[in-house]
């Protein structure tokens, strides 16, 4: 290969990896995001659930309450004269059992799932802010499949500099082309790849 050939193989070379050096940069920004990302997600998720058990605990205990005291008005264990009473604090237990379900069911779910109907525990006094425990879990298996994608788009890439690095290194022409369009081909797919990674959780 003549001086000149070479020399500007060396340029259209150079310019092509710096390209693709850039554009994995960036991949490789956007992947750092979704998997810090994923952390918090996991970390809000097992918060979630830890919130959904503390509300069963809490309905659990008003239901045992509420079957003892319906236990012993059956059995007219209740000193005479507070029947009324007991019926009335029955209905407030009743209520609050409910009101369990449907902060589960809104934690778990997540407030746009249930509906504004349904919307009943709050976040700073704010209503339908729940973001539900499966919610995240979805969310979270879309970053886990992003990330894979995203670790496909670096092998990718990695390869493609490896081949622009060995075409500037070869001095056979027939080679250097070979490689170079490995490089090429290897890199579009790497940025392929990364588009779909992030088109998938955008």
């Amino acid at each position: 290969m003549s001086d000149d050939k070479s020399s500007n193989f060396e340029i259209r070379c150079g310019v092509v990896i710096a390209v693709f050096a850039a554009v994995m940069a960036v991949s490789d920004l956007v992947a750092g995001k979704y998997g810090d990302d994923e952390i918090i997600g996991t970390n809000e998720k097992a918060a979630a659930y830890m919130w959904y058990q503390s509300k069963s605990v809490k309905e659990t205990l008003v239901e045992g309450e509420k079957s003892l005291l319906e236990s012993l008005k059956q059995a007219g264990a209740l000193k005479p004269g507070t029947e009324k009473a007991i019926d009335s604090h029955l209905v407030n237990l009743q209520k609050r059992i409910l009101r369990y379900k449907k902060e589960k069911n809104e934690i778990l779910r997540g407030s746009q799932t249930v509906g504004q109907d349904n919307w009943v525990q709050d976040i700073n006094g704010e209503l339908g802010k729940i973001i539900g425990a499966q919610e995240m879990e979805a969310h979270l298996a879309t970053l886990s499949v992003a990330g894979d994608r995203f670790d496909m788009s670096s092998l990718f890439f990695q390869l493609c500099l490896v081949l622009g690095a060995m075409s500037l290194i070869l001095k056979k022409e027939s080679l250097q082309n070979v490689f170079f369009a490995g490089m090429c081909v290897l890199g579009m797919v790497g940025t392929g790849i990364s588009l779909w990674a992030y088109l998938g959780v955008a």
